[in-house]
């Protein structure tokens, strides 16, 4: 087993306020056990979720950032979730330009009922992250002034 570098990664979650916030709503009354690691940020939809958000958790200390939605064809807003699988792909690409490995972004579609699939993806991406070691960015440090300067 690989050793662990990061026994506490630090994990920024965007969550659908239709699908997968209510799952970790029902995970939580069902005292299913998930990881304390996660920071969660209920959004409308996974679709609002801008690249500039994602790196932005990356320049705040995140370790990884997950962003779950509803199933692809179930969006409350028709085609959000689909926008934000194109966006996804753009986001990994660009971070791995930036030295941010793959593993620490993670697109999941977790519906309402699906509190068990948000503890198991949560688990797991907590484990891989432990095998990392903190993230270390070029974003990391970086003030909101410094961006907003360039």
């Amino acid at each position: 087993m690989p050793e662990i570098l990061n026994p506490k990664p630090k994990i920024v979650a965007f969550f659908c306020k239709w699908c997968s916030s209510k799952a970790a709503d029902i995970a939580g009354v069902s005292r299913m056990e998930y990881p304390p690691n996660f920071i969660p940020i209920m959004t409308p939809c996974s679709g609002r979720v801008e690249p500039e958000f994602i790196f932005d958790a990356f320049a705040e200390g995140a370790d990884g950032v997950l962003v779950a939605g509803c199933h692809l064809g179930e969006c409350h807003y028709v085609v959000g979730n689909y926008k934000t699988l194109k966006r996804m792909i753009l986001v990994k690409k660009l971070a791995k330009e930036m030295g941010i490995e793959e593993e620490r972004i993670r697109v999941e579609w977790i519906a309402t009922a699906e509190a068990k699939k948000l503890v198991t993806v949560t688990n797991d991406m907590v484990n891989k992250l432990k095998h990392l070691p903190p993230c270390s960015s070029k974003l990391k440090g970086v003030t909101q002034e410094e961006k907003t300067n360039d």
